[in-house]
């Protein structure tokens, strides 16, 4: 059993517009649950209603939600490929080694830590690609029905890939009923997402809800037990360095990095000396 106390390194994962391609997202996805839901049921006008206004404004607003997430898809598979941070690109490493998964399992098992080459782990990158592919899907059967009930513009603009959309999947029936069932995908995606991020943060203590609002993650530092004491540790930036000087124990100092880097509630004052998106480097080391 090991005996190493545990810091936390922070590191700048997701930029600034990753992460609002990610709210973006999340925003037009429920947009669009709750619009195409009700399109499919309009139970707030009686059948033999005459008044289609409400009806006209929820499926305006379904469509601008549903040329947002066309757009927000896009980008980010653009930033995926092509971006001047790899971050996301060398989690495909840890995706294609058998190594990294069976570390990943055993994780999720309170067995060890998880591997960490990049942004995602092996199970989550897979699964982020699945729904990326069931984004592009539901875009692509949401602009065919798009064209059928709009002829002119950019509905025209889309009729002739509608229609050989429409061929291909049988009928604009079929292509209706796909949208509807992969609509029921993303929602049991979201309740999981939502639940392993809360879990993970809870389970690995690396800020993993933090990420996608900051931008930065948290790793573990783990520190021997010969060093445990009267420890000095060395919070190294460009431009200034930050010395702390321990009075009992390691845990007082992860303590403190916690609730100053992690929970910022106490510590402000020394939070704010940190420069912006700088990586901080923690070196332990025996005090002279």
């Amino acid at each position: 059993m090991s005996t190493d106390t545990v810091l936390y390194k922070r590191s700048y994962v997701f930029s600034f517009i990753i992460r609002l391609c990610h709210w973006l997202r999340a925003f037009a996805i429920f947009g669009l649950i709750a619009t195409g839901f009700y399109i499919a049921w309009p139970f707030l006008v009686a059948p033999d209603s005459t008044d289609v206004l409400e009806q006209g404004w929820i499926s305006f607003a379904h469509e601008v939600l549903g040329f947002v997430l066309i757009a927000v898809t896009l980008i980010r598979a653009y930033l995926f490929f092509f971006s001047r941070s790899n971050v996301e690109r060398r989690s495909v490493k840890d995706a294609v080694s058998p190594t990294s998964w069976i570390k990943q399992i055993k994780a999720y098992f309170w067995i060890g830590q998880p591997p960490h080459h990049g942004a995602y782990g092996p199970l989550q990158l897979v699964v982020y690609a699945g729904i990326s592919i069931a984004a592009i899907f539901m875009c692509l059967t949401g602009l065919t029905l798009y064209a059928n009930v709009y002829h002119l513009g950019m509905g025209g603009l889309f009729w002739q890939p509608a229609e050989w959309v429409t061929y291909a999947m049988g009928g604009l029936a079929n292509v209706r009923e796909w949208h509807h069932i992969v609509t029921w995908a993303l929602i049991v995606f979201v309740l999981i997402h939502v639940y392993m991020v809360i879990w993970t943060g809870i389970r690995f203590r690396n800020g993993s809800a933090d990420a996608i609002m900051s931008g930065y993650d948290y790793h573990p530092v783990h520190v021997k037990e010969e060093n445990k004491g009267n420890t000095r540790f060395n919070i190294t930036h460009t431009t200034q360095t930050l010395t702390i000087k321990a009075t009992s124990t390691n845990e007082d100092i992860a303590t403190w990095y916690w609730q100053c880097l992690v929970r910022r509630r106490r510590c402000r004052r020394t939070f704010r000396q940190l420069p912006h998106r700088k990586l901080p480097l923690f070196t332990p080391r025996t005090s002279d």
